[in-house]
């Protein structure tokens, strides 16, 4: 049982799924919480039952950490708030499942400015107090689609190809630090995700009885807290794919055409 009593921890896209699971968790521990995201309702609601419940801190703020300057504005009310960012939960994000050649300039554009950009910035705004602290945690939510691509998520694929590229460098930049840095990478999860990214629902029908919970998740992400776990991989056996995939990347897409494309 990681010991999270009276840490500070941020969390965007917490107003529901995993982030408001992981939000559920950190509180039940203890934790001061800083909840982020576009729908203020929703984090109000969030905020009430938590410090109902349970007595903590509970400060939350609307973010869309595809506003560079919004993201810069809004850090900076937190340093104000609560001085020190103990752990950093990079959650917001979004998808949507189309070929290539669907995909419109502004999907693509608004995937890698959340997805990416977004979490890039956030990042940017811990990183300077931590690495002086000697002392902090970044868990990136990232997906195994950073590690398989497969059709219809070409650039949501690719957006999280490159959380993988940024949380391993980083990683290596912050290991004399003592700041640890986890990529957590899930399968599709029981989510409104799927609402924008699946609007036909055929990959939810198709996938379904494979979903993760999201408190499945959030379980394990909130157990490697403050802890130097580099990947979080859900589930197992889909991680097995994306070793296999490296190893015979050929023969792999040639078996796996047909369950790929049940998007």
């Amino acid at each position: 049982m990681v010991q999270l009593t009276g840490k500070n921890i941020v969390i965007t896209g917490a107003s529901g799924g995993i982030g408001a699971e992981i939000a559920k968790l950190c509180a039940a521990r203890g934790a001061n919480l800083v909840l982020l995201a576009r729908s203020m309702d929703k984090l109000e609601q969030l905020q009430n039952s938590l410090q109902e419940r349970y007595q903590v801190k509970v400060d939350v703020f609307q973010l869309d950490v595809s506003d560079t300057n919004q993201v810069q504005k809004v850090f900076k009310q937190i340093d104000e708030t609560i001085n020190e960012v103990d752990i950093l939960v990079n959650n917001a994000g979004f998808g949507v499942f189309r070929e290539a050649h669907e995909a419109t300039i502004e999907e693509i554009k608004g995937m890698f400015n959340v997805n990416v950009v977004g979490l890039m910035v956030c990042t940017s705004m811990v990183l300077p107090k931590m690495r002086e602290r000697r002392f902090g945690h970044i868990i990136n939510i990232a997906s195994q689609a950073g590690k398989i691509a497969t059709p219809k998520s070409s650039v949501y694929s690719a957006t999280k190809h490159a959380v993988l590229g940024f949380t391993n460098s980083l990683r290596m930049e912050l290991a004399d630090f003592n700041v640890y840095v986890t990529s957590v990478n899930p399968g599709p999860i029981a989510t409104n995700f799927f609402t924008i990214a699946d609007e036909k629902g055929t990959y939810v029908k198709n996938v379904q009885r494979f979903m993760l919970k999201p408190e499945y998740v959030a379980q394990k992400v909130v157990n490697a807290m403050i802890t130097p776990t580099r990947e979080i991989n859900l589930p197992r056996w889909m991680n097995m794919g994306s070793i296999i995939y490296i190893l015979m990347p050929r023969l792999f897409e040639r078996l796996g055409k047909r369950a790929f494309n049940k998007k």
